[in-house]
């Protein structure tokens, strides 16, 4: 690369630039916006990209029905009004939202388990595009089945649409626990062989109706080689500690103090989606999120910017959640 910074190569490019452009983002927050005018709304708050979406994620959990990508044109407007990165979501699956997206312009996809799932068993074969994507995990196999994949970012999934945290923090706990496995671990080929299991249950279900299989999977690639290949990627988690990309946090995430939470636990930014545009004061509570994310270590400060916000969003208890959607994905 020039010394000039390319920030369209950044944006669009092979897997180690497409990690790059995530590493960008880092320490940072990305803010669900509905329209230009919430978009300069996070943008002058300070924030590092902005998810452009036709309802943010309470709106999608009330409404019900089929959640979809958003209007292209909706989509459009918030890239032409904005200088910061702009993120659209596909459905799980869904390779042709995914192309036009990437068709569109935007900075990166989220393939996220918010919009209603389109295929019940594969993810977006990410390989095929230059625009980098972020992917949602509940627990490390699911996410280095995502990173094996192609995803640039993960984040902990959350329950999007709540103002609960709770989710979130069990999502980040168990990952921290399960890497914590992978580094004491000396059968790195075992766990790889358990996490591959969810790639073939397609196979599984097309054995269990003939009894015969052929070892199908989405990729082209043999199970030896997959399970080969996700063994690297453990590796690479068991000496750095860590996943090997930019891991952020999302879903439940309603006040500053939510926000310093999860970066004091690790997280490498925060995913703010309902917790904003729900608030009483959503210009308020944006540069209070956003500091908060910069300063989380600083109690004083953290507490200085939640004095005078209003009421943040109501929540919703998750033992009452009608949609689970953090257990959608493979």
């Amino acid at each position: 690369m020039s010394k000039e910074l390319d920030l369209e190569s950044l944006r669009h490019g092979k897997e180690l630039v497409k990690r790059g452009f995530a590493r960008m983002q880092k320490g940072g927050v990305i803010m669900d916006v509905v329209n230009a005018k919430q978009a300069k709304i996070a943008e002058d708050a300070g924030a590092v990209a902005v998810m452009a979406l036709e309802r943010v994620p309470s709106d999608i959990r009330a409404d019900g029905g089929v959640a979809r990508m958003s209007n292209p044109n909706m989509i459009k407007e918030i890239i032409e009004c904005t200088t910061i990165p702009v993120m659209a979501k596909c459905r799980i699956g869904h390779t042709a939202e995914a192309k036009v997206l990437e068709a569109l312009g935007v900075d990166m996809i989220d393939e996220s388990e918010v919009l209603t799932p389109a295929d019940p068993y594969y993810h977006v074969v990410k390989d095929d595009f230059t625009v980098p994507f972020v992917c949602g995990a509940t627990s490390l196999g699911e996410a280095v089945r995502r990173i094996w994949e192609g995803s640039a970012m993960i984040r902990t999934k959350g329950e999007a649409g709540t103002g609960n945290v709770v989710a979130a923090m069990r999502h980040a706990r168990l990952l921290q626990a399960e890497i914590a496995a992978v580094q004491a671990s000396t059968k790195l080929e075992k766990i790889a062989t358990r996490m591959v299991d969810k790639f073939f249950v397609l196979d599984e279900e097309a054995k269990g109706n003939l009894g015969e299989s052929a070892g199908y999977n989405a990729f082209g690639k043999s199970r030896k080689d997959i399970e080969g290949e996700v063994t690297e990627i453990l590796g690479e988690i068991k000496k750095l500690g860590r996943l090997p990309v930019v891991t952020f946090t999302a879903g439940g995430i309603a006040t500053p103090a939510d926000a310093a939470l999860m970066m004091q636990f690790g997280m490498d930014g925060i995913f703010v989606g309902s917790g904003i545009f729900k608030s009483e004061d959503p210009t308020t509570m944006a540069k209070a999120v956003v500091e908060a994310t910069a300063h989380f270590e600083d109690a004083k400060l953290v507490g200085k910017v939640s004095e005078g916000l209003g009421d943040a969003m109501a929540g919703l208890e998750e033992s009452k959640l009608d949609t689970k959607m953090a257990k959608r994905g493979h």
